[in-house]
């Protein structure tokens, strides 16, 4: 507590200088901390905050009213956010008819996320883009009923650089010509997997925003004929052409020809498209940066290898899935000495030799992916942790002949790794967990199917590397109790946490799981020694949690169940397959969950048809996609069925 002098020097600082010290406050904890000191701390919150990310929509009303000086809000976490709702914040804010109109809050908006907000539509769009004249990006991703209606109520955002369409599945051309002419600011549009664009609606786009610098047309099926527009665009920096099946080398012939700014490009998992594409792509743009080409080659070609001879920018190239020599190696290690990161997953020909070439003149390379590069041994890996001492990203899954060595080598000169993939990496051991605790930089660790780790090789982690907000320990058999104790006790900040198949994990370990305050999401399949009682130690202490996965826990009772409904209310998404959940349960879980979007209820064995019928009748206001026990498609009432799929609920079958 601060002395009364104390608190009296604090409150004499002006309100500029208050402003200023808000301002360093970059963790959000620490904002958190200092408005909670007293009301005029509060008050400078109020005036400073700028961006707002708003988990439950029933507070919308009173945030928008306390932060009238937003410019960035994101509303991706309410899904239930309908036309209805912004028509009410755009005539009033909060309770009470003194309430300020909603105006002031929209006006200075300029950044609006909408993701996943599958309730809202034509009217709710057009008196947002209407309210708010500043708009200038805009995110309605995965709204997959959005369509032409509503690409026209967004083109009426006239000031609009920034635009993210990805999945909105009824858009068509005439939509996004909509867009194009509207909009013709825009510098950014992502349009992947908005499945009805064709070449025409693309044509139109690159001549009426000129000014596009990012665009992305992943999993469209649009032919050579738009890369022959997209060619025109001058000031094209960024292309995403992932997985598009009717594109191929003659294609990328236009873009050798075009696109003079061209940094990046993603032609992954084209199938059309082979060396002789790239070859073009590269023999045009010197100055590239970024070359994605996972999955689309067969092989990495001599010809392709000379033209990247004169690629002495490059920083970062993928080319996961292609067979690969040691020679190649020696061209890359040679001439791309800016590299950053490299792909190599399922490479054919990746050797401890390849490797040693590569990072011998590589030494900045910050990301590695050698995913199922089943040659690699320590030999690779020490080389590697001598020579890239930047490493932040290693991803060696199913490398097979990783061992204490190799990580020994990581622990002693990679001290500023991140990320480490060692999923069925056999050879991985306490000992090695040991070496590797040095990381202190760690924040994500996958150890799963890691079957010689134990509690001890879990403790060194829970004592070192007290940054891991993620960590994978799936089929992990000797872990228990005990390592869960250690974790908790030191790793405070993990927020997506894998314990499925872990056998020997009881409710004293699950006790320890519930002091991690920042935990999001947990899988905790077949753990079949915890019950109830665990399972309301979780749901107690985990406020945060967002994503609950307990197939197959068989004894968890309704105890459990009840302490989910009352306390878990950010829970999105829940498995509750092959579980003991009896029809009660079931209902008040459904119907108090008021965030939940996805459930998977396979199977269960205590629940009748009629309650699961009722449990569906208790969410189906909010809920999006739901997976249910096949022969219940004849045995629930078709009202039900149709009154979910009017709302735009995805049921799958099992």
């Amino acid at each position: 507590m601060l002395s009364f002098q104390s608190s009296k020097n604090v409150l004499s600082l002006t309100e500029d200088l208050l402003v200023r010290i808000y301002e360093l406050l970059a963790a959000e904890s620490d904002r958190k901390s200092f408005r909670l000191v007293c009301r005029e701390f509060r008050r400078i919150d109020s005036l400073t905050r700028r961006h707002l990310r708003v988990i439950r929509i029933e507070f919308l009303p009173i945030l928008l009213r306390k932060y009238p000086r937003l410019q960035s809000l994101d509303l991706s976490a309410c899904p239930r956010i309908d036309d209805g709702v912004v028509s009410l914040l755009l005539t009033r804010v909060g309770p009470g008819s003194n309430s300020p109109s909603l105006g002031h809050w929209a006006w200075g908006l300029k950044s609006l996320v909408l993701s996943r907000a599958t309730g809202l539509r034509f009217s709710g769009l057009e008196m947002l883009t209407r309210a708010c004249p500043c708009l200038e990006s805009v995110d309605v991703s995965y709204c997959c009923g959005f369509g032409d209606r509503e690409a026209a109520a967004l083109s009426s955002a006239v000031g609009l650089r920034e635009l993210n369409m990805d999945k909105c599945l009824q858009l068509t051309d005439v939509g996004l010509a909509k867009i194009a002419v509207g909009c013709s600011k825009l510098e950014k549009l992502s349009l992947k997997w908005c499945m009805e664009i064709t070449d025409l609606g693309i044509d139109l786009l690159c001549k009426k925003c000129v000014d596009l610098k990012y665009l992305d047309v992943s999993y469209l099926k649009v032919t050579n004929e738009s890369l022959h527009s997209i060619a025109s665009l001058l000031k094209l920096e960024v292309l995403g052409l992932m997985a598009c099946p009717l594109i191929d080398d003659v294609g990328l012939q236009f873009i050798e020809r075009g696109c003079p700014s061209l940094k990046v490009i993603d032609v992954s998992r084209c199938e059309g498209v082979s060396s002789s594409g790239l070859i073009y792509v590269v023999r045009g743009h010197r100055n590239l940066l970024e070359l994605n080409a996972g999955y689309c080659l067969s092989e990495l070609s001599t010809a392709l290898l000379h033209q990247m001879k004169n690629l002495n920018h490059l920083e970062v190239i993928r080319i996961d899935g292609a067979r690969i020599s040691e020679t190649s190696f020696q061209v890359i290690s040679a001439n791309c000495k800016s590299l950053v990161e490299i792909g190599l997953s399922k490479c054919v020909g990746v050797t401890n030799m390849g490797i040693m070439r590569l990072v011998s003149a590589c030494i900045n390379l910050r990301v590695l992916n050698l995913t199922c590069c089943h040659s690699i041994t320590d030999t690779a890996i020490s080389a590697i942790a001598y020579s890239c001492r930047s490493l932040v990203c290693l991803k060696v899954e199913s490398c097979n002949m990783i061992t204490e060595k190799g990580l020994c080598q990581l622990g002693s000169f990679c001290l500023l790794l991140e990320e480490i993939d060692l999923t069925d990496c056999c050879g991985v051991n306490d000992k090695g967990l040991e070496y590797l605790s040095r990381c202190s930089e760690l924040s994500c660790l996958k150890l799963g199917l890691c079957t010689n780790i134990s509690n001890k090789g879990l403790s060194y982690i829970g004592s070192n590397c007290l940054k891991i907000h993620e960590l994978d320990l799936y089929r992990c058999t000797d872990i228990g109790d005990d390592g869960l104790e250690a974790l908790s006790n030191g790793c405070k900040k993990l927020r997506k946490l894998n314990l499925s198949y872990c056998n020997a994990v009881s409710d004293r370990g699950l006790a320890y799981i519930g002091r991690l305050e920042e935990l999001s999401d947990l899988e905790m399949r077949a753990l079949h020694k915890i019950t109830g009682v665990g399972l309301e130690a979780v749901a107690v202490g985990c406020k945060k949690l967002a994503d609950l996965d307990m197939k197959h826990c068989e004894k968890v009772g309704d105890s459990g169940f009840w302490a989910l409904a009352y306390y878990s209310k950010n829970l999105r998404q829940i498995n509750l397959s092959y579980c003991g959940i009896s029809d009660m349960a079931l209902c008040m879980v459904m119907g108090n969950l008021s965030r939940l979007q996805e459930a998977k209820l396979v199977h269960l064995s205590n629940s009748t048809v009629e309650g699961v019928e009722l449990a569906l009748r208790a969410c189906c206001a909010r809920i999006k996609k739901v997976k249910l026990f096949a022969p219940l498609r004849f045995m629930l009432s078709s009202e039900i069925l149709e009154i979910l799929h009017a709302r735009g609920c995805i049921i799958r079958w099992d």
